[in-house]
């Protein structure tokens, strides 16, 4: 009966989630509440079960929030600008440098885990670049899209956070022994840019030199009043303290970033009110991130607090052969990225990755294990050429191309690193 209402309520969470009949809280939050009450738990016990998932993920959510705040603000003082522009004199009118340049900016932009501010930093900056050199937007988006992919498995960013938060075990002990299988994909990054840049070398040459108005750039008046060059050193200084401490994982999770922010603030904005509107500038994406991390600690709460996921994993193992079982990391990690055209992040992560984690924990499989298998692709690498994302759409739009033309282009290469992360992660152990 258990397992029965536990499969219902994930093919309602798929339904209204996937259709977008319902918010991704309601779906998360009132779902399992009613299926609760159907399978005979009273308020009282499903309140113990939703405190116990808020618990739970409580560090993660506050993590979160501050760490969303912390990369806005480095971004509006204008800590990575001295990058991009370094890289783009630098690449000059080489098609192949250029190409390379694009992917090293797309992931220095990506630090903050948004895929919509990556694309608008990414896009806006290249584009005009693309478009002298007669060199193809699709390119600029298929590298941009690869670069920001891989580099979403960061700690704090959505896939890896949302598969810590489903299985309930701690971020930093699933992404640190995965950081040289990122480095790895990353490195293929570059390589997929720099054949791709070769390609467009063949097609229309190499230019001398770019158009002294491309490489000025434009920046609007609020961006000039908020950036501060002459804070460089020091905001580096603090960013690169922040990511160490927080993988090095010797203090609570939230710390660092919690910490961070205000040091950020004080650094950069001396007064109350330019502080005070640079949260306000961050809120909107901190809050609603947050708010769906902390909705699902409701919905594994409830389902974790009844057994269903166990019921339901039961019902799994059963029928898959003795055999089979400990390879189901191995085969979660080939097919994670294309598994990103079929779920989207919350309804994968939330709804069907606990399952098959349970599952997988019957034949002696590590929860963690399975956690790491998904981030190689599902809404990492996969999430940029995905219909699901709303970042995709950003990204497609901003370069004035077709999904299908980015789809035929990076998915091939999007797969591929993939591949080449699951193969590093098996020799290396991660996945068994």
């Amino acid at each position: 009966m258990l397992s029965l209402i536990g499969f219902l309520i994930i093919a309602v969470l798929l339904y209204l989630v996937l259709s977008k009949k319902t918010s991704i809280h309601f779906a998360l939050v009132v779902v399992p509440i009613v299926f609760g009450l159907i399978a005979g738990f009273n308020f009282i016990e499903l309140g113990e079960f939703m405190g116990s998932g808020l618990s739970g993920i409580a560090q993660t959510g506050i993590m979160l929030t501050f760490a969303v705040l912390f990369f806005g603000i480095m971004f509006d003082a204008g800590l990575f600008d001295p990058i991009i522009k370094k890289v783009i004199n630098i690449a000059g009118g080489d098609p192949v440098k250029i190409a390379v340049g694009t992917a090293v900016i797309a992931m220095v932009s990506h630090l903050d885990g948004s895929g919509s501010s990556t694309f608008l930093i990414t896009i806006s900056a290249l584009l005009p670049i693309y478009h002298a050199l007669k060199m193809s937007p699709v390119t600029l988006a298929a590298i941009a899209a690869l670069s920001a992919g891989t580099m979403n498995m960061v700690p704090w960013g959505g896939p890896t956070i949302r598969a810590a938060t489903a299985l309930e075990v701690d971020v930093i002990e699933l992404y640190s022994p995965m950081i040289p299988v990122q480095i790895v994909g990353l490195i293929c990054v570059l390589l997929a840019s720099f054949w791709l840049g070769k390609k467009e070398r063949e097609r229309v040459g190499v230019n001398k030199e770019l158009p002294k108005e491309i490489t000025k750039g434009q920046d609007s008046q609020e961006d000039e009043d908020t950036k501060r060059p002459k804070m460089f050193i020091p905001n580096l200084l603090l960013t690169v303290a922040v990511i160490v401490v927080l993988v090095m994982g010797t203090i609570p999770l939230a710390i660092p970033f919690v910490i961070g922010v205000p040091l950020a603030l004080m650094l950069n904005y001396r007064t109350v009110s330019m502080q005070q509107k640079r949260i306000e500038a961050h809120a909107k994406g901190a809050i609603y991130t947050s708010s769906v991390i902390f909705s699902a600690g409701i919905f594994t709460g409830i389902l974790s607090g009844t057994g269903m996921i166990e019921a339901m994993a039961d019902t799994l193992a059963s029928g898959i052969p003795a055999g089979w079982g400990q390879s189901l990391p191995i085969l979660l990690a080939f097919l994670s990225m294309p598994l990103s055209l079929v779920f989207d992040p919350d309804s994968f992560y939330f709804g069907v990755l606990p399952v098959l984690s349970v599952t997988a924990e019957t034949f002696g499989v590590e929860p963690v294990t399975m956690g790491r298998a998904a981030i190689l692709g599902q809404m990492t690498v996969g999430f940029p050429v995905s219909p699901l994302t709303g970042s995709t759409w950003l990204l497609v739009g901003l370069a004035g191309i077709h999904l299908g033309d980015l789809q035929k282009k990076a998915i091939p290469l999007a797969f591929g690193i993939t591949v080449v992360m699951a193969i590093v992660a098996l020799l290396m152990g991660l996945l068994n």
